[in-house]
């Protein structure tokens, strides 16, 4: 299975059943790239001001829990970075054996180093837990657990990790994976799931990212739209760079190819975003780190709706980091669900309009948005008077980044 675009996975809803099919859509073709010269394609670094980050924060002290293919600790740019994880396939191997490169580069893309032209991680200061899960390749060969995914939400619950980060997707829920969510939120973590890359054909809500308590990733490109093939829907709560980011071939960790990480390198990098943040503000809970991240997305729509294609928008930690922006709130009421995370309601002080246990409304304005960017209005215009047509790469200058946005564009679109 190719290790690029967000990954798929259909799972029979029997607890005998361990046969799934992942389905991987690329866009265009794959071509390797040359490992020295993969940081210059990770075009989003200067985007989203990393430089400028790292020297506030790199993401130190925040463990993310990887739920992938496994991850490989012996990459250039992943050596020292990757602790004990577990895992929960239930077959032969370890979590270290990455069987086709995937949970490896998405690592990279949270925490690698960069060493010897390795792909540079967003938060290269914080660690990863990797947990593995199986694909339908790896089926084939090994009999596994029928419940592994949800097994390893609740093992990232219980670790050290701070954040969750799960670039695997179904478009089947089952109640204990659906409760392994609700755990995950009760222990303090933050859950990124990628909301997957079907928007061209069928669209349907994926799962772990259509869980209330899971912040569901969808993808942008390098000209600042939503990526043709990333779901759309209630699922959408945030949007990171998914497009033309480079990652490994395949399992033998020779090189790197070029072609779209899709929602799957979106989760990584809004993962690495909330680490940053949290790194930067260690006392916080994970509800006021979220909030934050919420609150300073780039969107040209009302604070606390969501558009469906982009969420409440482009992730910008640069935002907090370099410019103090972003209420974090109640400490114990959810942004996702207006719930406290302990299990009660939310005082009336402190709830949005949307009911309880629901995500806040889509926003009808942004769809109207979403066709006039589409019809190319270029003088639709971000929060602080940004184009949102503006392109955001090789831009310079934070106060001119500090506004970009991601525009929201109604396409069709592929996980």
């Amino acid at each position: 299975m190719t290790a690029g675009m967000g990954r798929s996975q259909k799972r029979l809803l029997s607890a005998l059943a361990v046969a799934a099919s992942w389905s991987v859509v690329l866009v265009g073709a794959a071509q390797p790239a040359a490992a020295a010269g993969v940081q210059s394609k990770q075009w989003y670094l200067n985007a989203l001001q990393a430089e400028e980050m790292w020297k506030v924060t790199t993401g130190e002290g925040v463990k993310i829990a990887v739920i992938d293919s496994g991850v490989n600790p012996s990459t250039a740019s992943l050596k020292g970075q990757v602790l004990q994880g577990m895992d929960a396939t239930g077959a032969p191997g370890e979590e270290t054996d990455d069987y086709d490169g995937h949970g490896t580069t998405m690592a990279e893309l949270i925490a690698g180093t960069g060493k010897e032209g390795g792909l540079k991680g967003f938060a290269p200061g914080a660690k990863i837990i990797p947990l593995r899960v199986s694909d339908t390749a790896f089926q084939k060969k090994h009999s596994v657990n029928a419940n592994e995914t949800a097994d390893a939400i609740r093992a990232a619950a219980d670790s050290d990790a701070k954040i969750i980060s799960m670039s695997v997707s179904s478009e089947f829920s089952t109640p204990r994976e659906r409760e392994a969510a609700r755990y995950a939120e009760s222990k303090g973590k933050i859950f990124f799931a990628s909301v997957g890359n079907n928007a061209e054909s069928d669209n349907k809500d994926h799962y772990p990212a259509s869980y209330p308590q899971v912040v569901g990733v969808a993808s942008a490109d390098q000209s600042g739209k939503v990526s043709k093939y990333s779901q759309n829907g209630n699922s959408v709560n945030i949007a990171a760079p998914g497009d033309s980011i480079p990652y490994w071939c395949d399992n033998s960790f020779q090189s790197y190819c070029d072609g779209d990480g899709g929602t799957s390198a979106a989760t990584a990098i809004a993962s690495a975003s909330a680490a940053l943040v949290w790194s930067a503000h260690p006392d916080w809970t994970a509800n006021q780190v979220l909030n934050v991240l919420f609150d300073t997305a780039g969107r040209s729509w009302e604070k606390g709706t969501l558009s469906k294609y982009l969420g409440h928008g482009l992730i910008r930690p640069a935002m907090n980091i370099l410019k103090g922006k972003g209420d974090p709130g109640d400490p114990d009421i959810s942004p996702l669900t207006e719930e406290r995370t302990g299990g009660s309601p939310a005082s009336p002080s402190s709830t949005a309009s949307a009911p309880a246990s629901e995500q806040p409304a889509q926003n009808g304005e942004s769809d109207k948005v979403d066709e006039t960017v589409a019809a190319g209005n270029s003088e639709a215009a971000s929060d602080d008077g940004a184009p949102l047509g503006l392109i955001v790469g090789g831009i310079a200058g934070v106060a001119v980044l500090g506004g970009v946005v991601f525009a929201v564009v109604r396409r069709r679109g592929a996980a």
